[in-house]
C-alpha cells in the first residue's frame, strides 16, 4: 500500500486530509500523489445558457481553481520536507496530476492505478467533502478509500477494529487492509448477535488473521436494534481504536438512502479514520 492518490479540493477537512495522507505515506514509506477535483458536470448543465452563474464552466476559472489546489498540494508536502518524485524515487515523496479540473467520476477510474485514495468524510453541507467523489473511488476504483474525520488523528492504525458483518465486501476490505494490519499494535475483531450475512464467524476470521502473524481479538456486541452504524462507532471508540476497518454497502445504496444502513451513518457521522471497500 505504497501508491497514494488524494484528491484535492477547496473544503474544511483538507488540512486533515493531507495530515492523514502524510501519516499513512509516512508509516508506509509511500507516494503520494495530488489531484484538483471538481463534481461531475451534467451534460445538460454544459448546454444551459440560462442557468445563472456559469463561471464555473469557464476555462480560465477552471485553470485558477486547478492551479490554486496544486500550489496548496505542494505547500503543505514542502513544508513537511517531503521530497518531490523523480525518475526512479522510491520511498516517501510526492508528485502532482497536472492538467484541468478532474471530475469525480475520473478520480474512481484514475484510483485504479493506486493502492489507496484518501478522502474526507463527506457531508450535504457547503465548504465540505462531497458523497459523490467517495462513491466515485468506492464503486469504479476496486482500490479502498481511507476516510478521515474533522481533526488529523495523532496516530493512524496502533488499534484497528474490524467491523465483521461476515460479507464478501468486508473480507475485500481486510484483504487490502493487510499492510495497515501488519503494522498494528492491536487489532480487534468486533461483530454483533443477530446481525450481517451468513458466513465465517469473527474467530474464523482472527484465525486466519493469526496464520498471517496477526494475533487478533474478537469481541461480541449485543444487538444493535437498528443502530449498528451507532454501535459500531461506539464500539471502536471504546476499544481506543485509531483505524477502523469496514466493508462499504452489503446493503443496495438506495435501501441505506430509505431506510439507513451502518455504512450511511459512519460515512456522515465517524470521529476515527475508517478504510472502507466495496
Amino acid at each position: 500500500m505504497k501508491s497514494i492518490l488524494v484528491p484535492v479540493e477547496e473544503h474544511v477537512l483538507m488540512h486533515s486530509v493531507l495530515e492523514t495522507a502524510l501519516h499513512l505515506a509516512r508509516a508506509l514509506d509511500g507516494y503520494l500523489e495530488g489531484m484538483a477535483i471538481t463534481p461531475n458536470l451534467p451534460p445538460y448543465i454544459a448546454s444551459d445558457l440560462a442557468i445563472g452563474d456559469i463561471s464555473f464552466l469557464d476555462p480560465e476559472v477552471r485553470r485558477q481553481q486547478a492551479e490554486a489546489s496544486r500550489r496548496g498540494f505542494e505547500s503543505f508536502m514542502k513544508a513537511r520536507g517531503v521530497p518531490r518524485s523523480e525518475a526512479g524515487s522510491s520511498g516517501l515523496c510526492f508528485s502532482w496530476c497536472g492538467g484541468d479540473l478532474a471530475e469525480d467520476d475520473f478520480v474512481g477510474h484514475y484510483g485504479r492505478a493506486f493502492d489507496i485514495t484518501v478522502l474526507g468524510r463527506p457531508s450535504d453541507q457547503p465548504d465540505h467533502p462531497r458523497l459523490p467523489t467517495v462513491e466515485a473511488a468506492l464503486f469504479e476504483s476496486g482500490r479502498p478509500v481511507l476516510l478521515v474525520p474533522p481533526g488529523p488523528a495523532a496516530t493512524l492504525g496502533t488499534t484497528v477494529v474490524i467491523a465483521w458483518n461476515r460479507s464478501t465486501e468486508t473480507a475485500r476490505t481486510v484483504a487490502l487492509a493487510m499492510p495497515l494490519l501488519a503494522k498494528a499494535q492491536r487489532v480487534v475483531v468486533i461483530d454483533f448477535e443477530d446481525w450481517g450475512v451468513s458466513g465465517p464467524s469473527p474467530q474464523d476470521l482472527s484465525r486466519t488473521l493469526a496464520h498471517n502473524g496477526l494475533p487478533a481479538e474478537t469481541r461480541t456486541v449485543p444487538n444493535p436494534h437498528g443502530h449498528t452504524g451507532e454501535a459500531i462507532l461506539s464500539a471502536a471508540v471504546s476499544l481506543g481504536c485509531d483505524l477502523l476497518v469496514k466493508g462499504a454497502y452489503t446493503q443496495s445504496r438506495l435501501r441505506q438512502f430509505i431506510f439507513g444502513g451502518a455504512t450511511s451513518h459512519i460515512l456522515s457521522n465517524t470521529t476515527i479514520p475508517v478504510l472502507m471497500a466495496h
